[in-house]
């Protein structure tokens, strides 16, 4: 169970050394420092602004989030009226399609106009990139029950609505997850290129400030924050996912362990 646990975390801290040793030795053979600066500088900036560098991501750690959670509702909501009454799919499916045939970059300027310079654009822009993701997943993932369980349950007397909850949605749960897991990667970016098109607080906002006055450790420090928000998001929900799935390969010996079927 430590090893499981800990192990994509090693690797994580091992894959930053070597890119850092890296970044270093681009910097010793002569990079221009008001192109990529040392990470020595970046270090000491992330300590002597981290007031202003919490403040902004604090910001933008809100839009994520928050555009996360209503992403997730709103695409798992989608799937599972999909997956509950047919004759809404020839209607839905559609307007699915469309939310990822317009880029939501193309209309993010849009989205600042009707939502304002405040989070609430953000957030926007961070649903409707995970929407799809979440939505296709979970729909997949509901449309892939095995066939027996259900006939069984038909057999049992089982309602539509209760095969639903009590059977499907479980089943979908390892496709949503992955659904998830994508989402979170995704989230942020949503949030930060809607900084970048319009706002007055934020990581993206810090960093186009920063570009404005070239500099660019400032720029990689708020980067650092921003990649910190990713990958805490990502294992967050990630380990999230496993709790919510005892049963799955990875958590078999756990789950039995917990039963008192292993020794």
């Amino acid at each position: 169970m430590t090893r499981s646990l800990y192990l994509p975390l090693l690797r994580l801290i091992l894959a930053t050394t070597v890119l850092v040793v890296l970044w270093q030795l681009v910097i010793f053979f002569g990079a221009p420092r008001y192109m990529l600066p040392a990470p020595l500088s970046v270090m000491q900036t992330l300590v002597t602004q981290w007031g202003l560098l919490w403040h902004h991501a604090l910001v933008t750690l809100g839009e994520i989030v928050a555009g996360f959670l209503c992403g997730t509702l709103l695409g798992a909501g989608t799937a599972l009226v999909l997956s509950r009454w047919a004759f809404l799919r020839s209607t839905v499916l559609p307007l699915l399609l469309l939310t990822q045939a317009i880029p939501v970059f193309a209309i993010a300027p849009l989205l600042v106009l009707w939502f304002g310079y405040g989070p609430g654009s953000k957030i926007v822009m961070a649903t409707l990139i995970i929407y799809f993701p979440v939505a296709s997943t979970c729909y997949d993932g509901l449309r892939q029950t095995q066939t027996g369980w259900l006939d069984l349950a038909s057999t049992m007397g089982g309602s539509a609505n209760r095969q639903l909850f009590y059977i499907r949605l479980p089943a979908a749960l390892p496709s949503l997850a992955s659904g998830l897991r994508m989402a979170a990667t995704a989230a942020p970016i949503g949030a930060i290129i809607g900084e970048w098109v319009g706002s007055s607080a934020g990581l993206g906002y810090l960093m186009l400030q920063a570009n404005g006055r070239m500099q660019t450790d400032l720029m990689f420090a708020a980067l650092i924050m921003l990649l910190v928000i990713t990958i805490t998001l990502y294992f967050t929900v990630d380990r999230l996912c496993r709790l919510a799935m005892p049963w799955q390969p990875d958590h078999a010996g756990r789950y039995a362990l917990l039963n008192g079927e292993m020794t």
